[in-house]
C-alpha cells in the first residue's frame, strides 16, 4: 500500500494541476519507499527530486494564476513562501547530515492535502476560466510555460 493515494477528493478538475500534482504524491511514495531501504542517498536524491519539482509547480500554479487575474494571487504565493522557508530549514538541515526524510513525508503528506482541498480549491475558478477557453493564444502560452517549467 502507498504512503499516500491520490484520491478524487483531490482533484482540481484543471487537468494540468492534476497532473502535477499527482506527480508530488508518487514523488512522496517514492521518499517513503527510499526511506524503507534506509540508503542515504537514495533518500536523498529522491528527496531533492520532489524539493525541486515542487518548487516547479509552485511557480507554474503562481503563473497561472496571474494569468488568469485571480485577484489572491499575492496570499497564494505568500502561502507558498512560508511553505518553502520550513522546507529550506529542513534541507539545511539535511545538509548536516541529519535524517529529516520522516519529518519531510509527514509534513508534505499533511500540508498537500490540506493545500489541495483549501487553498487551491478557491483559484480553481479563475484559473478554470482560461484553461478550459479553447483560446489559442492561452494554449499556446500554457505550452510555453509548461515547456519553460519542464527543463
Amino acid at each position: 500500500m502507498a504512503y499516500m493515494e491520490w484520491t478524487r477528493d483531490l482533484e482540481s478538475g484543471i487537468p494540468v494541476i492534476d497532473t502535477q500534482h499527482k506527480r508530488i504524491v508518487e514523488f512522496i511514495n517514492e521518499l517513503h519507499d527510499a526511506c524503507q531501504t534506509r540508503n542515504a542517498d537514495e533518500t536523498s536524491q529522491v528527496m531533492e527530486g520532489l524539493l525541486n519539482y515542487t518548487v516547479t509547480h509552485f511557480e507554474f500554479e503562481e503563473a497561472l494564476q496571474e494569468r488568469a487575474g485571480y485577484p489572491f494571487l499575492k496570499a497564494h504565493r505568500r502561502i507558498h513562501e512560508i511553505f518553502m522557508k520550513k522546507i529550506a530549514e529542513i534541507r539545511t538541515r539535511a545538509a548536516k547530515g541529519e535524517d529529516v526524510a520522516p519529518e519531510l513525508l509527514n509534513l508534505l503528506k499533511g500540508w498537500l492535502a490540506s493545500h489541495i482541498k483549501g487553498e487551491d480549491r478557491d483559484y480553481v475558478e479563475s484559473v478554470k476560466k482560461i484553461t478550459d477557453s479553447g483560446d489559442q493564444e492561452v494554449s499556446g502560452w500554457m505550452n510555453a510555460l509548461l515547456t519553460r517549467f519542464a527543463t
